[in-house]
């Protein structure tokens, strides 16, 4: 398993890119930096028990070595896969809202086991998924672009000592509806919350676990022209993503 590191910004590491920084609520104690560190774990890293358990120790890691840990997954192995298959079975044209409710169950799985994990490594953990988080939405189904990202429930518990799992790829729109971002959306949850934790006052490094060797524009095992980003490219998009241009 690979790591890619970035700092915080508001562009996506391996799949699809946020337009602009969402915007950002933040906690009351929200102006001291506080060493973060965001990790990212895709299905293919949390495909069993095992590595999930390795997931959970790298999270473990990086609390026992001083700084704070937010950790984003994905859903299992090919559990995206298979509940689009499962839709299948029922329809051939299932409705986009409907795919978004039925979609953002992977991730909960994700979350629970990874939480388990780490609390079972004898440290505290929380999970929460995207709207219990506050990340907000436009109303496009199943490839919705994240507007806002409410960091008081993330720092409240960071403050309380746990590492906090979120669920990437979804979040909820303006009426409360589940929204997923669509294929990179885990990425694209990383990213952000990244971004909006630095906005929050803290310092934030973005760790993104996969199993190719880098940051790319879109997933290469999908598009085989996919571009690796290289390190003055992810400087620059991060710098970008900060002042809300175009990454």
């Amino acid at each position: 398993m690979r790591t890619a590191r970035t700092t915080a910004a508001a562009g996506v590491a391996g799949g699809g890119r946020n337009r602009k920084t969402p915007s950002v609520r933040s906690s009351p104690n929200a102006g001291c930096a506080v060493g973060l560190v965001v990790q990212k774990f895709g299905g293919s890293s949390l495909k069993n028990a095992e590595s999930v358990l390795e997931a959970a120790r790298k999270a473990v890691r990086a609390k026992k070595a001083g700084d704070q840990v937010i950790v984003v997954v994905s859903a299992q192995g090919s559990t995206t896969d298979d509940l689009i298959a499962k839709a299948a079975e029922i329809t051939e044209t299932p409705d986009a809202r409907e795919m978004d409710v039925l979609l953002a169950t992977g991730e909960q799985i994700s979350i629970a086991l990874t939480a388990m994990a780490i609390q079972e490594l004898g440290e505290k953990a929380v999970s929460f998924t995207g709207p219990q988080i506050g990340v907000v939405t436009d109303r496009t189904h199943r490839k919705a672009r994240i507007k806002s990202i409410d960091t008081r429930r993330l720092r409240d518990a960071l403050d309380g000592g746990s590492i906090v799992v979120v669920a990437g790829f979804q979040g909820h729109d303006e009426l409360g509806d589940i929204s997923t971002l669509g294929r990179g959306g885990i990425d694209t949850t990383a990213v952000a919350v990244a971004a909006a934790m630095k906005l929050a006052g803290a310092e934030v490094e973005c760790e993104i676990y996969t199993d190719v060797d880098g940051v790319y524009t879109t997933d290469p095992r999908l598009v085989p022209d996919a571009r690796k980003m290289e390190r003055h490219q992810l400087r620059r998009d991060a710098r970008d993503g900060e002042h809300g241009r175009p990454a």
